[in-house]
């Protein structure tokens, strides 16, 4: 498994980045436009399940909504990683806001003319906005320091607390803004939600300059050494050879070179940290999903569930720094442990607390809410610094891909098993899930052991 260093693979040296004007500039740009695109994210979250079983009359299709956003999420990350490898980090986060305040403003027409079909279309667009959401977190590691790179994931993602906590706390607000204009009250969060998405697009394409991603690269190529030095250095030995045989062996000798990760070590750092940041994305959607129709279903009323959902995204994103300093103080690993283990607690109490306490159920998706934090700072930060910079966002937008697909798989899976069984249901196996992590990071802990072992002199 990767080992943060002074000089990450395909990155600048350490010294280069510790108090560098342009990350500084960089973190605090994408943390204006988190705050931003925090309260689109929270928005749709809190209302999209009771929006479609209001149009469906069911709740057995009450977790489409969640899978349906982030099945869109899962393209748009591809597309957003690809278009930042060719452009850089404004050109694809801005794309991706863009295409989220689009869904949203599909979202409220297919709402106003009752058109399921339009619904699930716009639902699916406006899940790009998330994959932004989260894409932003590595444009916040591009100029970091190797070692201060959890801290700098984290810092992008603390800054959504702000809209997203502030977001579900609208829902009465805009439901009646939106009634007023004869738009179903349900509808409005997505009014706000397309607002906010198109004003972090707005911000990042105008502010993000210069692009953290590519003046990276360009970094990274002043730093590597120039090829015209090998023949001066050749030359030198040379002469230091005919003058002096006795010492040509010490100066000849090559100077000591730090090892470069081979393809197969990335790949597995890469497979791990996906792992990580997978389980942590199906468990967490499965359980938020599911919540508010569980509340509805007991007798809560939509603002109270607005306000559990406020607790759980708030502990998404608030305890953020404190991931990021368990991260660079720890390592990545034990902080993946300390996820699966806080994603268990979250599920054993959403499930075990009566369903008419809402302390309880605000506990339980707010540990749901830090556990995901834990995960997805501890799997960005292990990726980051095991990827080079030359394939960084590609990888990165590939394993959002795989991130969202699981997000969608537990968000429509969430609907079935609490249909054909019940909420305790869901969230007990959600947490047992998350313990799946457990056994990839003692794979990938053994397999260099064997190799050293079978390499290892007789």
């Amino acid at each position: 498994m990767a080992d943060d260093t002074d000089t990450a693979p395909g990155g600048p040296p350490d010294a280069a980045t510790a108090a560098d004007p342009q990350q500084r500039r960089t973190v605090l740009v994408l943390v204006l436009a988190q705050v931003l695109s925090g309260a689109g994210l929270a928005a749709g979250v809190t209302v999209g399940a009771l929006l479609a079983a209001e149009m469906l009359a069911t709740t057995a299709y009450a977790g489409l909504p969640a899978a349906l956003f982030t099945a869109g999420s899962a393209a748009a990350a591809l597309v957003v990683g690809r278009l930042s490898q060719r452009w850089g980090r404004r050109a694809g986060l801005t794309f991706g806001y863009l295409t989220g305040a689009v869904g949203a403003a599909g979202v409220v027409v297919a709402a106003v003319l009752d058109d399921v079909v339009l619904l699930f279309v716009a639902f699916a667009v406006y899940g790009a906005g998330t994959a932004t959401n989260l894409q932003a977190r590595y444009a916040g590691a591009d100029l970091a320091a190797p070692r201060h790179r959890g801290r700098a994931v984290s810092t992008v993602l603390v800054a959504t607390t702000v809209g997203a906590v502030a977001g579900p706390n609208l829902v009465g607000v805009m439901g009646d803004l939106a009634a007023g204009w004869g738009i179903p009250p349900l509808a409005g969060p997505f009014l706000l939600g397309g607002a906010a998405y198109a004003a972090a697009g707005v911000v990042l394409w105008v502010l993000l300059r210069p692009d953290p991603l590519l003046l990276a690269r360009e970094r990274a190529e002043q730093a590597e050494p120039r090829p015209e030095a090998a023949p001066a250095r050749t030359s030198v030995s040379s002469t230091a050879q005919t003058a002096a045989p006795a010492t040509s062996a010490t100066t000849l000798a090559p100077p000591p070179q730090v090892a470069e990760p081979t393809d197969r070590q990335v790949s597995r750092t890469v497979l791990l940290a996906g792992t990580i940041m997978v389980l942590t994305q199906g468990v967490m959607v499965a359980i938020m999903t599911m919540t508010p129709i569980h509340m509805e279903q007991h007798g809560h009323a939509v603002a109270t569930a607005g306000f559990v959902i406020a607790v759980h995204v708030g502990m998404m994103y608030l305890p953020s720094p404190l991931s990021g300093w368990l991260t660079d103080r720890f390592g990545p690993v034990r902080v993946a442990v300390a996820a699966a283990a806080t994603l268990l607690a979250a599920g054993l109490v959403s499930a075990l607390v009566p369903p008419s306490s809402v302390a309880g159920l605000a506990v339980g998706l707010g540990l749901l809410g830090l556990g995901w934090s834990l995960g997805l700072v501890s799997g960005t930060a292990l990726l980051t610094t095991s990827v080079p910079l030359a394939t960084r966002a590609r990888t990165q937008g590939s394993v959002d891909l795989a991130v969202a697909l699981a997000g969608a798989a537990g968000g429509l899976g969430s609907g079935f098993v609490v249909a054909s069984s019940s909420y305790a249901a869901l969230a007990l196996g959600g947490g047992a899930l998350a313990l799946l992590v457990l056994p990839v990071i003692a794979f990938a802990a053994r397999a260099p052991a064997r190799r050293t072992s079978r390499s290892a002199p007789e």
